[in-house]
Parts: C-alpha cells; structure tokens; sequence
C-alpha cells in the first residue's frame, strides 16, 4: 500500500477521534429542555465515530502502518447552534476525504479499505443530514 493511502487514513483517524470527543463534550454541555434529544444524538453519534476510528486504525496496522493518536482541532462551541454549526463542518470536511479515500483505495485495487470507507461515508452522510435538519429548525 502506499504511504500516500496510509497518511489519509491517519487523517481519517485523527477526524474521528476529533469528532468522537467534540461530539461527547458537546453532549455534555448542551444546556436547555429543548436540547435533551440533541444531547442523545450527540452521545450516540460520538460512539459511533469512535467505532470508525477503531475500524480504520485496525485497517491502517494491517496495511503495515502505524495509526495516529492525535485528534485533529476539536472545537466545542458554547451555544447549541454554533455546537451545531461545528459539527456539520466537521461532517462535511469528513466526507469529502472520504470519498478521496475511496477514489484513492480503488486505484490501488484496495477493495476492503474502499468498502469500509463506502460504509464509513454512508453514516457521515447520515450525521451530517441529521446537523443540517437541526441548524434548519
């Protein structure tokens, strides 16, 4: 494997990670009646984002490379809809790497790494809706 496909990984990793402790501070510190249901979503999301980082270090070690431990920027917020706001950036800088990844796995005719990212990607695009319907409200 190239040392290219492992680097997006690692930035893979590092997004995951980023997002895995954003999202469950975020859920932490949301305040207000109306945010309880947000606060759920938030925690659950969070968990499923620390499954994708486990999944694509476990890919990144069999490859031969060495997964990264470093988050990248987490940003919290402090009101709802800039938490929100963070959050869908997040998601959609997630799956334009993504889909790179995939273009990437496939020229190298690296077919399990292309498909965990196709179902990695599949559940980003479900968060990222899920933040864009809450900013919509």
């Amino acid at each position: 494997m190239s040392s290219e496909l492992i680097d997006l990984l690692n930035d893979a990793i590092a997004r995951e990670i980023q997002v895995s402790i954003q999202y469950m501070w975020q859920h932490v510190r949301i305040y207000g009646f109306d945010h309880l249901a947000i606060a759920d979503e938030l925690k659950k999301i969070a968990i499923e984002e620390m499954k994708h980082a486990e999944s694509i270090a476990e890919r990144v070690d069999y490859l031969g490379g060495i997964p990264t431990t470093k988050p990248a920027e987490i940003r919290v917020g402090n009101k709802p809809e800039e938490m929100i706001e963070f959050d869908k950036e997040a998601e959609e800088g997630a799956i334009k790497l993504y889909r790179r990844i995939i273009e990437k796995a496939e020229g190298e005719k690296d077919y399990v790494t292309k498909k965990l990212f196709q179902d990695i990607l599949a559940d980003e695009e479900e968060h990222h809706n899920t933040f864009k319907g809450l900013l919509e409200k």
